[in-house]
């Protein structure tokens, strides 16, 4: 695979100002399919990223009785019950699987459908990476019509890859990013430090941004957010998950400069991404 790495200056040619007649609609509807009792931090950190990340229009997929929780945690944001998700799918410019989403067997199906109808980008991370390896779905997203990006650590990629853990963290990171594209032909986040952008036309990106910080708990959720935010504003798929993986760790940066790397969580990083998204913007 092609190495090359992903700076603040690629980011700046990929994230413009916008027009200053803009709209919300001009910004992104998404979709985040997230949250579950007792794991509703992660839809509210993951529709907080893609806010502060600039999409327009937010909507949360959850049980319906975590409405109070998502409606308190991100007001801008609008919540629909899962329960009622026969949704038009292709209303949506962006859409993401996974944060906090539980282990509901049910999950599976959702994700194959989504695979199998949606048009436009899918992001599928955390517990829809889980229902995907759990449910043997790999070769429905080789063949899936949508744009996927998958964002898995090395657990979740490990369970993709039917591995023992240990067996692939002994592996080359590049090497075991090429192993998830060929298995399902999705472009591969491989979280971590310095985060892994592979490709199906077999090129591969390492980040430069980042510290131990973000080893936290939910700074994934955020990276979903941030990915699916840029998806939905009209980037090319390997371009959002590259500026994504870029700005999130810029925002672990700027956030690190404030608090220290210990005292970092994701709620910090939510509010930082803003911050970053300016940073790039000024140049």
């Amino acid at each position: 695979m092609k190495d090359g790495l992903i700076t603040l200056e690629y980011v700046n040619t990929v994230i413009k100002r916008r027009d200053r007649s803009i709209h919300k609609g001009d910004c992104g509807r998404i979709l985040l399919i997230a949250g579950s009792l007792g794991m509703a931090g992660a839809a509210v950190l993951c529709g907080r990223a893609a806010l502060r990340s600039g999409a327009g229009l937010v909507q949360i997929a959850v049980p319906e009785e975590l409405f109070p929780i998502l409606q308190m945690g991100v007001p801008e944001a609008t919540c629909v019950s899962r329960k009622s998700l026969n949704l038009d799918w292709q209303r949506y410019d962006a859409i993401a699987v996974g944060p906090g989403l539980g282990e509901d067997a049910e999950h599976g199906e959702l994700i194959r459908r989504i695979a199998r109808e949606y048009e436009g980008t899918l992001v599928l991370d955390a517990d829809g990476l889980n229902q995907a390896a759990r449910n043997h779905l790999q070769e429905d997203l080789r063949k899936a019509r949508c744009s996927l990006i998958i964002s898995p650590h090395i657990g979740e990629a490990a369970r993709l890859l039917d591995m023992e853990v240990g067996q692939a963290g002994a592996w080359d990171r590049q090497e075991l990013a090429r192993l998830l594209v060929e298995k399902t032909n999705a472009i591969v986040v491989l979280k971590g430090a310095e985060t892994i952008v592979a490709t199906p036309e077999g090129t591969s990106y390492t980040n430069t941004t980042g510290n131990p910080g973000m080893a936290t708990a939910g700074s994934g959720d955020v990276l979903t957010g941030i990915i699916t935010s840029l998806s939905g504003q009209g980037l090319l798929p390997v371009d959002a998950a590259k500026a994504g993986v870029c700005l999130h760790g810029l925002a672990g940066d700027l956030g690190a400069d404030r608090l220290g790397e210990y005292g970092l969580t994701a709620g910090d990083l939510t509010v930082m991404t803003a911050l970053a998204m300016k940073k790039i913007l000024l140049g």
